[in-house]
């Protein structure tokens, strides 16, 4: 008997789920996150569906260290080593406003302050070709001062260094000369890390974490991974190393950005790339419904205890950008395009100039709503939903936890009283003012992008989702939404779906007249032996390797880029090439702006491709129902009216239910309105057909 087991680390729950090989069978379950040592909770959350760790042969999570260290400015101290001339580069940034007419706009306040940036000479031009040598012992000096005064980590970011790296690479080599960075790469590749010595200092290198130009956004992207990875790092081997305690002789696979996999070492090299790696899991758990749905387009939510992720399956395929902003901060790497606001379970409700407000502060995982009974007194989102009866108290997660509905009503009542509303009243108002909000997150990355959603299905999950899916959804006009099985470790399930993933860039500068489609099939081809023998040194077999190309194109005079996929990498050598691309980039220009020019001439940027190395599928059929049992009838307050409501197991449903109804299983809580009709379909999705 094995297990493929996958878990998510949320800052309220850490989820799991195990996936049987023998049997096809999908348990799931949950833990409180530990935050005081995030080990602790993945444990606890591990114990619950693995009796013996020996057992497992696949194993994949999702962090978050890395972003709540970027959240809570706990990360690292950083040194900056930038070219002469150039120190000023990250400070200055751009010099555009990203909200034209907020009049209190400020700049991000930079990871590194301007006493930490130190110039180092030796030139290259922008061909890559040296101009001036290396100040080698520039570099020594910089290594000097970071012993001297107790940096974490070390930024690299040269000028050019895209074009050609060695003046980086031998910065890099004299830093871990002196400073004893040993790269996790040198002491193992796939088996369990030793923890990184406490006197050692992170180099990172930007042209191994973006080899793109643009200077800021490069030095950005290395500043960010040198900033989280310490963090990161650290974790990592701290789990490494307690699984080889308790008997896992499997590599740990960690989920990035881009939605694909790597394992620990590699993660551990570039750290940067686990940032979003938590609420990623969702997407591609959505991408898999999506083709056991037979849907080409959905609207992913993930509203947990403490915030509300939205992403896009578009075509089948998750909506990945080449770059980012992230707290402000641009970075160069492939990221699943997710936009968060502070709405969850946990989000607080307060008054405010006489009226409710309803988070981003909020209670976590402690002390938690004051339904946990963990000492909150303040009400959330999760109490309102007690005091409206769509709450199962006596089953919550699964009967792991009891509520405290009398601490939910006082916390409730006090605020109601604050407002001169009836309890009943502000507890509707209260999820009312958080649906809105995350109905306007969901617009921010669909209607404001040229994106309809009604057009769209919409899978709720997380927590706390299949609880407020429907009540968004009306506020969309979308007629569909989907309840995967176990919505609370959707995530997580996700995971166990997505592929292993490695993308590597070329920087290819060329105008059409001067383009050489020989040549540009040659370097393609080279990123793709690249991209094979990575995904070889992941442990993914030869025959499940695939690799995807693409090209950025411009029109001349352009700053800005668009990604135009290739069919293969020999695509360029072949005749009428140039007039077959520069017409998909037409077309893609008119699908993203409304217009385009093909009479004008394009040009080449940059060269992307993408490995991609896929593991059978851990998609289990759907669960067999467990047999009829006579539900549990409650009052349950809907648009101001009490309703007598049945509360149903999941695992007992089969065939249609009519709302109002509330469905309780060991991960999430889904609330059928009155009026809409829910179906179990052949892969145990609970689908809602919403009345408008």
């Amino acid at each position: 008997m094995s297990y493929r087991v996958a878990m998510d680390i949320g800052g309220t729950f850490t989820d799991v789920v195990r996936y049987d090989e023998t049997t096809g069978s999908v348990v799931a379950s949950k833990a409180s996150t530990t935050p005081h040592d995030l080990a602790e909770g993945v444990f606890a959350a591990l114990g619950q569906v693995v009796d013996d760790p020996s057992r497992i042969s696949y194993f994949v999570h999702g962090t978050t260290q890395g972003l709540n260290a970027l959240l809570e400015r706990k990360g690292a101290r950083v040194l900056l080593l930038a070219s002469t001339g150039a120190g000023d580069v990250y400070r200055i940034a751009r010099g555009n406003r990203d909200r034209m007419f907020d009049l209190r706009y400020r700049k991000p306040v930079p990871l590194v302050p301007a006493d930490d940036v130190t110039e180092v000479g030796g030139r290259l031009d922008w061909r890559g070709e040296e101009l001036v040598p290396l100040d080698e012992e520039g570099v020594r000096r910089a290594a000097r001062r970071v012993r001297e005064e107790g940096f974490d980590a070390v930024a690299v970011c040269l000028l050019f260094s895209y074009a050609d790296p060695r003046h980086e690479v031998r910065a890099g080599e004299i830093l871990r000369e002196e400073l004893g960075d040993d790269p996790p790469s040198a002491r193992h590749r796939d088996g369990p890390s030793c923890a990184r010595h406490r006197d050692d200092v992170l180099v990172v290198l930007s042209h191994q974490v973006a080899r793109e130009w643009r200077e800021y956004e490069r030095t950005s992207s290395a500043v960010l991974e040198a900033y989280t990875g310490p963090v990161v790092r650290r974790y990592l081997a701290e789990v490494e190393r307690r699984f080889a305690e308790r008997g896992l002789n499997v590599p740990v696979h960690v989920m990035q950005s881009s939605g694909g996999l790597v394992n620990a070492a590699h993660a551990m090299r570039r750290p940067l790339q686990t940032l979003l790696s938590g609420p990623v899991g969702g997407t591609m758990g959505g991408v898999a419904a999506a083709r056991l749905l037979g849907r080409r387009n959905a609207i992913c939510v993930d509203m947990g205890g403490t915030s509300f992720d939205v992403s896009l399956v578009v075509d089948g395929r998750p909506d990945v950008s080449a770059e980012a902003r992230i707290e402000g901060h641009p970075v160069l790497m492939p990221v699943v395009n997710l936009h968060t606001i502070g709405a969850g379970g946990g989000s607080i409700a307060y008054a405010e100039a006489g009226a409710l407000r309803v988070g981003p502060e909020s209670a976590g995982a402690v002390p938690g709503p004051a339904c946990y009974g963990r000492g909150g007194t303040r009400p959330t989102v999760t109490d309102a939903n007690v005091v409206l009866g769509r709450v199962d108290p006596e089953w919550f997660a699964g009967g792991l936890m009891d509520l405290d509905v009398e601490a939910a009503g006082a916390a409730v009542a006090t605020l109601a009283d604050e407002l001169a509303l009836d309890p009943l009243e502000l507890a509707e108002g209260v999820c009312a003012v958080a649906n809105a909000k995350m109905a306007q997150a969901i617009r921010t990355l669909t209607v404001e992008h040229g994106v309809e959603p009604r057009e769209f299905s919409l899978v709720a999950f997380g927590g706390a989702g299949a609880m407020h899916a429907v009540f968004i959804a009306r506020e969309l006009g979308i007629s569909e939404v989907v309840i995967p099985r176990f919505p609370g470790a959707f995530s997580a399930w996700g995971m166990l779906e997505a592929e292993v993933r490695r993308d590597l860039t070329h920087p290819y500068f060329r105008p059409q007249d001067v383009l050489d489609g020989t040549d540009l099939a040659g370097r393609l081809a080279a990123l793709e032996a690249q991209a094979l023998e990575a995904l070889a040194e992941q442990g993914v077999p030869a025959e499940r390797r695939l690799v995807e190309h693409a090209v950025d194109m411009r029109y001349e005079g352009q700053d800005y880029t668009l990604t135009i996929p290739l069919r293969e990498a020999g695509e360029p050598a072949g005749p009428g090439f140039l007039t077959e691309i520069a017409a998909r980039f037409a077309e893609a220009h008119t699908s993203r702006y409304g217009h385009a020019t093909p009479e004008a001439p394009v040009e080449f940027v940059m060269l992307r491709s993408t490995g991609l190395g896929s593991f059978p599928r851990a998609a289990a059929g759907a669960p067999d129902v467990t047999g009829e049992a006579a539900p549990a009838v409650r009052d349950v307050v809907f648009d101001g009216a009490v309703h007598r409501t049945p509360v149903l197991r999941r695992a007992h449903l089969d065939g249609e239910l009519a709302g109002p109804a509330i469905v309780v299983e060991e991960t999430a809580t889904t609330v059928v309105p009155p009026g809409c009709l829910a179906t179990v379909d052949g892969n145990g999705f609970l689908i809602v057909k919403v009345d408008q």
